[in-house]
């Protein structure tokens, strides 16, 4: 079946036992490791504690891994895989119409694909920098920042309401980039970010650091503390964040998951808490403006009064 329908092939069914293998990896070294972490250890530092960027760097102390955690992280995989295959049919015929009634024809010059591969970085980094500045969007997005480790397994905590952005990557067929190219670039952009989700690696080179997402960086996005709020959105490449004014080095010691962590392993929750919670600050909301607020306005918005 063409990948429009079905979103599987030879690299995805690779991929998984290469999760594996990598999981069981990494879980191993970290075991090793002489200091270890405990989620939470952080929650009695002070605002000014967990975001003071004048002392120096901290030492990488990695949390590690938690079983229920782990087994979250995988059944939300599991759901994403189900509900991207329900709407991936849909979603084909909207890609094939708006190729159809293209405006260039990108895909036909020389260098296409790379060229696909930087549209479809650039396009991830606004898709996913509105997934935390939309309630609605961040509702699907919260899934991914909820595990308060940070692992290999916590890449794989996928979100079931990646709908609600596909809009997003439309200027791919629109400007002539096939359907298949397309769908390459996004999974290998998406690949790429699953080995950034380790703590065993502390930094690469500096010119690595200063122009390709990595682990460090991605940590920094994954932190609950004050200065690394909605920071580091990147994909593959880090620029955007600093062409965009959205970076933010990591400095002071991450702590991770979200400002008020919800303490759950059920999947369901995990998935869906926040669409629940739009809806009760809705229902209870006074007038369509504080209703509207609600939805659309950044994640933890109130009402003036």
């Amino acid at each position: 079946m063409k990948r429009s329908s079905l979103p599987i092939d030879k690299v995805d069914i690779i991929s998984g036992p290469v999760f594996v293998i990598t999981m069981l990896a990494e879980a191993r070294a970290l075991k090793r490791r002489p200091v270890k972490r405990e989620p939470g250890d952080l929650d009695d530092w002070s605002k000014e504690e967990l975001a003071d960027p004048r002392m120096p760097p901290d030492e990488l102390v990695p949390v590690g891994y938690e079983r229920r955690d782990t087994a979250a992280s995988l059944a939300m995989l599991a759901g994403n895989v189900a509900v991207n295959l329900a709407y991936a049919g849909a979603l084909g015929k909207a890609n094939q119409f708006l190729f159809r009634h293209r405006v260039a024809n990108i895909g036909k010059r020389r260098g296409s694909f790379l060229a696909a591969m930087v549209l479809w970085d650039f396009l991830y980094y606004w898709n996913h920098r509105w997934m935390h500045e939309k309630r609605i969007f961040w509702a699907n997005h919260v899934t991914h920042h909820s595990s308060e480790h940070y692992n290999l397994s916590t890449a794989l905590r996928q979100p079931w309401s990646g709908y609600l952005l596909a809009w997003v990557f439309a200027p791919m067929p629109l400007l002539g980039i096939p359907l298949k190219q397309t769908a390459k670039a996004g999974q290998l952009n998406l690949l790429y970010q699953y080995w950034i989700h380790t703590e065993l690696i502390d930094r690469l080179s500096p010119p690595a650091e200063a122009v390709l997402n990595t682990p460090s960086h991605h940590r920094v996005h994954h932190g609950a503390n004050p200065q690394y709020l909605d920071k580091n959105y990147a994909g593959i490449l880090i620029t955007w964040d600093k062409l965009f004014g959205t970076f933010e080095p990591e400095v002071r010691r991450v702590k991770y998951g979200l400002t008020k962590n919800i303490k759950t392993f059920n999947p369901i929750r995990i998935g869906y808490h926040e669409m629940a919670d739009i809806a009760r600050d809705v229902r209870k909301a006074k007038g369509w403006r504080n209703k509207w607020g609600y939805v659309w306005k950044h994640p933890g918005w109130k009402p003036e009064d």
